[in-house]
């Protein structure tokens, strides 16, 4: 799930109250009619199914797995929608391979041991088909954010060879301030505040293995992470999964990441300033630093390979019906740790059990709709979001449907379970003409968008609309908003920060007795809504321009004409 914790922004809100016509916001009698479908009380059932102990966590690979997508083909089903696979099947076969990893680690600086304690002070793992990878006594080297980045001049290796050494990397983008101005970040550089790919780890591992590094050690801090280190240790300590490449084998052989305090002892020991490096790796001078410092990983791995599952379900559109609008939510969680005393299952109540609740309850609605949309609607539950998007990534490479002909997709990742709200938060605001159609639906009930307001965590690319972006199908990725009705101001933050820090990622993401759906209900008809408009109207959404994404779906559009 990609949670995010927002700050209200009621300049912004303002701004986007204006009046709407009818037809751009699903007002009319029948879309409204419809929208009443979506139920509180179907929805917490629906969610506490889910997330019942029973599920063991929803962990793919597990007998979770079966029960949680055979209850989600069967309230597809019950509602009268089609099978979403061409072959006639409820299933999209996804073919995984799986990893758990038993690390050990020694560390050697300036002479000095540094005690290591798994996964306590580090996580780590090898994506090798293979029951063991070793590095022994490698050179260790800093390597600022491990960016490589021609378009902003960047360049953290410099030349330095890398080959078959371990390299440490600062989590996201290089946070570049003003040259007359050191409070102020330069939005020409890495889009200032806001994440770019750069930033992700799964990037700063892909360049790790262009360089030929033997490891590649991502510095955990909380603040540029965008969570703490529990979440990296209850993510990252379990088995991961990844979808098979020709490419594996190429892969960067040891991967992780280690806490900050522990790096700051690596480097004290060393006789290095971990906070001098970490302000100059801040420019564009930096260049890498080699420690006196060796490092050795010895990584066990139990490999299997299995099949996972999407489950999709669809309603055939009319006049338009070779045409998709796409709904995603990913049912999958962490599963269950037996290593835990008391509580082992993660049961994933809002993340994302929520999710696919709302998905089921849209998919109500449209059953409701008369008459149908002009296009078809996808629903598809998807798998292995919890494991790096997965699901959505073996959707993308692997379409059920062309994606020339995929218009939108609209994705649900956790949802309001606090109340009503002014407002509905879009993580990555004014990438796609999505967001109007979402602003006008929005003003038609009084309401408001908000964008993110913490772009430099990466929001944008946590959930499963990223994989659709990323090969050019307009994504939309909606929040529970902030401005909650007759809560005190700042009410919204306190219970975000609250989930954070007690439930995200943890075995106590359960249903609580305080849930107020009555907000998520009111998002959920605004969703459908949006889904109605888009497929009714004569055109198909856009990417804005100036978005990375534009190019790859007017390349994606001129390919298709050409064939």
């Amino acid at each position: 799930m990609s949670f995010a914790p927002l700050i209200a922004a009621a300049a912004f809100g303002a701004a986007c109250t204006s009046a709407a016509p009818a037809n751009d916001a699903g007002n009319d009698p029948a879309t409204l009619k419809a929208a009443q479908a979506i139920d509180a009380g179907d929805l917490l059932q629906h969610i506490k199914d889910l997330s019942a102990d029973s599920m063991e966590g929803r962990a793919p690979g597990t007998p979770g797995e079966e029960k949680a997508t055979s209850y989600i083909q069967r309230q597809f089903q019950a509602l009268g929608l089609k099978p979403g696979n061409p072959d006639g099947s409820w299933y999209q076969p996804v073919d995984l391979i799986g990893y758990t990893a038993t690390p050990t680690a020694k560390l050697v600086s300036g002479g000095k041991t540094v005690s290591l304690k798994f996964p306590e002070d580090y996580v780590v793992t090898s994506r090798h088909d293979r029951p063991e990878t070793k590095v022994d006594n490698s050179d260790v080297v800093f390597v600022g954010y491990g960016v490589v980045a021609p378009e902003y001049g960047w360049d953290d290796y410099k030349g330095v060879d890398v080959k078959g050494k371990t390299i440490l990397m600062l989590v996201n983008d290089p946070q570049v301030t003003l040259p007359n101005d050191t409070t102020q970040l330069d939005t020409a550089m890495f889009k200032g505040k806001a994440m770019t790919y750069y930033g992700r780890y799964t990037y700063k591992y892909e360049i790790a293995t262009a360089k030929g590094a033997a490891a590649a050690i991502v510095i955990h801090e909380t603040g540029p992470a965008g969570y703490p280190w529990g979440v990296v240790q209850g993510s990252f300590s379990v088995e991961q999964f990844d979808v098979p490449s020709a490419d594996a084998e190429k892969r960067v052989p040891v991967e992780g990441w280690m806490t900050v305090d522990k790096v700051r002892e690596l480097f004290k020991d060393a006789g290095l300033n971990f906070d001098s490096l970490h302000a100059a790796a801040r420019t564009k001078a930096f260049t890498p630093v080699t420690l006196k410092a060796k490092a050795t990983w010895d990584v066990k791995v139990k490999v299997r390979k299995i099949q996972s599952k999407n489950v999709v379900a669809r309603l055939e559109g009319t006049s338009k019906k070779d045409e998709y609008v796409v709904y995603t939510a990913h049912w999958d969680h962490l599963g269950r740790d037996s290593t835990l005393k008391g509580d082992q299952i993660f049961n994933g109540a809002l993340d994302n059990a929520s999710g696919v609740g709302g998905l089921l309850e849209i998919a109500k609605a449209y059953t409701k709709l008369d008459p149908a949309p002009k296009r078809s609607i996808l629903f598809l539950s998807v798998t292995g979001e919890e494991k790096g998007l997965l699901g959505s990534k073996f959707y993308a490479e692997h379409p059920l449907y062309p994606l020339t002909k995929t218009v939108a997709d609209i994705n649900m990742d956790g949802l309001n379970q606090w109340g009503r709200t002014k407002d509905v938060t879009v993580i990555g605001y004014g990438n796609s003409t999505l967001d109007d159609v979402l602003t006008n639906v929005l003003a038609a009930d009084g309401r408001v968008v908000r964008p993110d307001a913490e772009p430099e965590k990466g929001f944008y690319f946590r959930s499963d609309h990223f994989n659709f972006a990323a090969v050019g199908v307009p994504a939309l990725d909606p929040d529970a908003g902030v401005d909650y009705i007759g809560k005190p101001a700042g009410y919204g933050m306190e219970k975000r920060n609250e989930y954070t820090t007690n439930d995200y990622h943890k075995v106590t993401d359960e249903v609580k007795p305080d849930w107020d759906l009555s907000g998520a209900v009111e998002d959920l008809r605004a969703f459908f809504r949006v889904g109605v408009v888009v497929a009714n109207a004569a055109g198909m959404p856009e990417w804005k321009p100036g978005t990375e994404f534009k190019a790859r779906r007017d390349s994606m559009m001129k390919t298709a004409v050409r064939q």
